[in-house]
This record gives structure tokens, sequence and C-alpha cells, in this order.
């Protein structure tokens, strides 16, 4: 017999699968290595993309986090043909905060919370089905530490 808890955690996962975006990490669809990475290069290399930076992406996050444990960044594109939403910290002990698979009819527009360790670049990476991988930065100064780093 189902937990409550497990049937609303199954619903939910059921109800983001339908609408076309699923967090990638609990789909499974990118390499575990991307997510154990423990540098940028590497999580990059893991993911086997080299972004290049683009005005096409629209990345927001605030200029200082006065908390490091919850930090809200936001990505979106009018970009046709995007495919995956990844939001990298460049500092963090693994940089691969998120990655976000999107199907066609999703508009791409993502909004979450990351945690982050110290001062960083943060990253919204774009990885559109033609190939191209794009990104936008910003530096995210950290006032209070929130991965224990």
């Amino acid at each position: 017999m189902q937990s409550r808890r497990e049937m609303l955690a199954r619903s939910v996962a059921a109800l983001l699968v339908g609408a076309g975006v699923v967090p990638v990490r609990a789909a499974g669809a990118v390499a575990k290595a991307a997510f154990d990475a423990k540098t940028y290069d590497d999580a990059l290399k893991a993911l086997g993309v080299k972004p290049v930076e683009s005005k096409d992406i629209t990345f927001t996050a605030p200029d200082i986090a006065e908390n490091g444990a919850v930090v809200p960044i936001a990505a979106s594109t009018t970009l046709p043909g995007v495919k995956r939403l990844l939001f990298l910290v460049e500092k963090n002990p693994f940089p691969l905060a998120a990655s976000f698979e999107l199907g066609d009819a999703v508009e791409t527009s993502i909004g979450t919370r990351i945690k982050m360790g110290q001062t960083s670049n943060v990253y919204a990476v774009a990885m559109l089905g033609d190939g191209r991988v794009l990104y936008a930065q910003k530096e995210v100064k950290v006032t209070l530490g929130g991965c224990g780093g």
C-alpha cells in the first residue's frame, strides 16, 4: 500500500512529465557524471558541450544573495527548439545545480532556487535541438554560505 506522501510525489512527477517539464536529475537523462563533477569544466565535459555566450538568453539572479542556501534564479529565451536548460555555479563543490528537460509545447522559462557556497559566476545554459549550446552568466555575491563550503 502506498503512503499519502509517495502517492503525492508520483502524482507531481506525472504532472510534470505530462506538462513537458521534467527535472532531468529525477528522470536520469543526464549522465550521473555531470552532477558528480567537482569543477565547472568537468561538468561541461561530462555533458559533452562547449557553450557560447548569447544575448538571446535572459538570466536573472540577485547581485547579492544574503543567504547562499536559497538563491532565486531564472532563465528564459524565445529561441525555438530548446531541449534542455541547465544552471551551473562555477565555485560550488558540485557545479551542476539543476537541469531541466523541455518539450516543444513548453515555453522556455524556468525559475528555481539554488544553493551557493561562496561568491561565484552562475550560468544558465540552453541546449538546442539543432546542436547549439548557448549561455548567459552573472556573478552573484554571497554574504552567508549555503553549501557548507
